[in-house]
């Protein structure tokens, strides 16, 4: 059981967590104390480091969501970049609260609570994460966001649709979607990309039928189709063996590679190719 807990945080979680960590250029929004450190780059900051995710880990564990989320706007307050937040505290805590399992630090439940606790994190930072850079519209750029039906582990892939919508996508993210569900979205909705995650080898077949179900029904018939997960950063090769697009690892590349099929699809129509 630990073994599979450390996998699902190492493998599913942790690689959708850890984005390439851009130069935050805003001015720090007020001082540094000692019981918050900020963001290192501002004038006085002390950088988000291990010592701090060990305290964020335990809060989790031993307090309520509330109290996570007041530590963490201490931190957005004294000038703590939300996308440094992520990569430097969220992240690390998931992968943390594995490790105080492992380590016989925290037992089960704890680190399942734990778990939960970071999830309403991420629900209540999302608005404020998406507002960060969408001063632009949307431009009807549309993506599906879901596990594959079996799969259970969706932290990742619900940070990662925060990405899209700060970029200024219209996202429909939904953990729960039945494969039934999944094609009468696809078929009755107009979607530029579909991203799909899996975390586990056994569910390979159902990924490739997955992914055949949504090109065979979808009403875009050159929709582009990203899949993510340990499964897929472990072996990359395998994306084409299922009739993927692309794979990403990551929040930001994701949103990278989506926005390219876009551009090289928009190409070939401009040129009479039709759908690729």
């Amino acid at each position: 059981m630990r073994k599979e807990l450390s996998h699902v945080i190492e493998g599913e979680i942790i690689p959708r967590l850890m984005m390439a960590h851009r130069s935050d250029e805003r001015t720090p929004a007020g001082s540094t104390t000692q019981d918050a450190p900020s963001e290192g780059g501002h004038t006085g900051a002390v950088p988000i480091g291990a010592p701090v995710v060990e305290e964020f880990s335990r809060m989790v564990i031993e307090h309520d969501a509330a109290a996570a989320l007041a530590y963490v706007e201490t931190l957005r307050t004294q000038g703590t970049a939300l996308e440094s937040v992520f990569v430097h505290l969220l992240a690390p805590t998931a992968k943390r609260l594995g490790e105080l399992w492992e380590e016989d630090q925290a037992d089960f439940t704890e680190v399942t609570v734990g778990l939960c606790r970071l999830q309403h994190v991420l629900r209540e930072l999302g608005g404020a994460f998406e507002g960060e850079l969408a001063l632009q519209q949307s431009g009807g750029k549309r993506i599906l966001m879901s596990p594959i039906p079996g799969e259970q582990h969706t932290f990742g892939l619900m940070m990662i649709s925060e990405f899209f919508r700060r970029e200024g996508w219209d996202v429909t993210c939904d953990p729960s979607l039945s494969t039934r569900d999944l094609n009468h979205l696809v078929r009755q909705e107009w979607f530029d990309v579909v991203a799909l995650s899996v975390s586990c080898q056994t569910l390979l077949d159902k990924v490739t039928a997955t992914v055949r179900g949504v090109r065979r029904v979808s009403r875009n018939a050159s929709v582009g189709i990203i899949v993510g997960g340990r499964l897929f950063t472990e072996n990359p090769q395998l994306v084409s063996v299922v009739g993927a697009d692309e794979t990403a690892a990551d929040g930001a590349s994701a949103v990278r590679r989506a926005e390219a099929m876009l551009a090289r699809r928009a190409g070939c129509f401009s040129q009479g190719l039709g759908p690729m």
